[in-house]
């Protein structure tokens, strides 16, 4: 980092002592030579091919070792993240077999347990995909139901086996990074089961093109409303976590135009508002 810093200073100084330069010789030129059409038409073209000259230097030093370092970088993580993706291939299979051949009521149990693990660990394999490329390129948009999402997403949690989810959510089609919208259901739906009771139910009810996540826990006050997205703030300080989760969420709903709204109650919940109506299809 230190480097890029270095060469960028490096840079941007010499680009402005060249422009100093120039400067300094149309001045000089034309006041040698005196001011007319001809003499400041030769003084702009001379300016315009050093500064030419001048800007391919600062993008042969600059932008191509940093196009070639994403280059190098995505040829890596690819690889990578295929010989990850053998050893995944390779328990599902073998888990696929296994049920096939038991009966014993507790070794199924413990098979699904470790079928639950290597979809878990699916999911982060493919969230790594995604942060990756994210690094090197745009993600592209698709287009998903939010309902059909937004249940899939549920089925995960539930297998915590601790707080009830209420859904009224209509059909709606939208289009945005997939991938990072889920992540950011998932942040929003972990806060809430974070800062409730195990009993406590959640609702996720859609009205419009606004999806509200309503929990009945701890609740937040003007105060802490007012810090919620820095990072590595928490609510809560006893609670597990590294308070980054809502300033990736307001990051990603930034990105993707989508707003967000918290409203909260010390000791009566919280209601998270998400407007989609720019990502509707």
């Amino acid at each position: 980092m230190g480097a890029i810093r270095k060469r960028t200073l490096f840079a941007a100084l010499g680009y402005f002592s060249s422009v100093a330069i120039l400067l300094s010789f149309v001045y000089w030129f034309l006041k040698n030579e005196g001011f007319s059409e001809s003499n400041y038409l030769i003084a702009s073209i001379l300016v315009l091919f050093l500064a030419a000259g001048w800007g391919y230097i600062i993008a042969s030093h600059l932008l191509a070792p940093k196009a070639e370092q994403d280059a190098h970088l995505s040829q890596l993580s690819t690889e990578i993240l295929h010989e990850l993706n053998i050893p995944l291939s390779t328990i599902k299979a073998n888990i696929a077999m296994l049920e096939k051949h038991m009966e014993d009521e507790k070794s199924l149990k413990r098979l699904k347990r470790i079928e639950d693990s290597s979809v878990r660990l699916e999911r982060l394999y493919a969230e790594l995909v995604y942060s990756i490329k994210k690094e090197i390129h745009p993600v592209k948009k698709e287009v998903f139901s939010l309902k059909t999402l937004i249940e899939e997403r549920i089925e995960v949690f539930e297998t915590f086996e601790r707080n009830c989810f209420i859904l009224d959510i209509a059909p709606l089609d939208l289009k945005a990074d997939k991938i990072g919208f889920e992540k950011m259901i998932d942040n929003l739906l972990m806060n809430a089961m974070k800062y409730s009771d195990k009993d406590a139910s959640i609702s996720l009810i859609l009205t419009g093109a606004t999806l509200n996540i309503i929990d009945n826990g701890i609740g937040m006050d003007e105060t802490q409303l007012l810090q919620v997205y820095e990072r590595y703030y928490q609510a809560d300080s006893q609670k597990s976590g590294q308070g980054i989760g809502l300033a990736l969420v307001k990051s990603y709903c930034d990105e993707e135009q989508i707003g967000i709204d918290i409203k909260s109650q010390k000791n009566r919940g919280t209601t998270v508002s998400l407007t989609l109506s720019q990502i509707s299809n």
